[in-house]
């Protein structure tokens, strides 16, 4: 779990590998990354999620950078069918 600044709340991330999925819970709402794996070694995050009422918090960036970073410490291949975060690994 990695907490994240969020519009000067801190919130909590949760990596749910069972569900392929990272979590944000904010107020009522819950933000998600969704990824599958691809092999043993590689990644597609192919989904992300925030409620309307959530956008504009810096809560995706939030959920991507905890996402890019668990499987860059994993050491795997990372896709990404999301254009969000492939505008992440472009940049």
């Amino acid at each position: 779990m990695a907490p994240t600044q969020t519009t000067g709340i801190l919130q909590e991330i949760i990596h749910q590998p069972e569900q392929r999925r990272f979590l944000c819970r904010v107020e009522s709402e819950q933000a998600v990354l969704y990824y599958r794996r691809l092999g043993k070694r590689g990644v597609d995050f192919h989904h992300t999620h925030v409620p309307e009422p959530l956008r504009g918090r810096g809560i995706a960036e939030a959920l991507v950078r905890e996402g890019l970073s668990w499987a860059r410490r994993e050491d795997m291949t990372i896709a990404a069918s999301c254009w969000y975060v492939a505008r992440w690994l472009r940049d």
